[in-house]
């Protein structure tokens, strides 16, 4: 069995922005948590499944990705789940809302994952800078110093990617690309 989950995420230049930041509350406020994956928006939370079922969990991923629509996505400023986690805010839209249930329905229907947590508290799309190994006295400074800053970016999301944990760290073990308007 290996630990798996789904994501959106930006493109590269928006990547190395966030990588700086990981890095930033990394080297300022021993938070290294946050630099064990790629930034990403969560779609699909954390979940096993079998290594030799790994071509039914791509395929499906495949085509559940062909038939999406490319969504547009705006990060807007930091925000935080207090008193451990700040992140990147995403600003939900209906179109991300749509993307991440019928992702949800179709994983427990098709594939049979479910994701009990996400069934008791809603959607809420973010890219983790700071992460749970902030301390509360580390988190107050760093969000006095986050809260306020500014950003901006926007992108298109025309892809699914599935991230796959080796033990370590979160690495992209495959990307499926949505419906093409050709």
């Amino acid at each position: 069995m290996s630990r798996f989950f789904v994501a959106l995420l930006p493109p590269q230049d928006i990547q190395d922005y966030a990588n700086q930041i990981k890095q930033y509350f990394a080297d300022h406020y021993a938070s290294k948590g946050a630099l064990k994956s790629p930034p990403h928006i969560t779609l699909q939370p954390p979940f096993e499944w079998a290594d030799d079922n790994l071509p039914l969990l791509e395929t499906s991923l495949k085509e559940f990705a062909s038939r999406q629509q490319p969504v547009a996505i705006t990060l807007k400023g930091f925000d935080a789940f207090v008193p451990r986690v700040i992140y990147i805010n995403v600003v939900i839209s209906k179109e991300l809302l749509t993307l991440q249930t019928d992702l949800m329905a179709y994983a427990e229907s098709n594939l049979g994952i479910v994701d009990k947590v996400s069934k008791t508290r809603p959607f809420a799309p973010h890219i983790t800078v700071a992460f749970r190994d902030l301390t509360k006295q580390n988190f107050r400074a760093a969000w006095s110093e986050f809260e306020k800053r500014q950003l901006h970016f926007e992108f298109t999301a025309d892809k699914l990617t599935l991230l796959l944990h080796d033990g370590k760290r979160w690495n992209i073990k495959s990307e499926f690309g949505f419906l093409s308007n050709e």
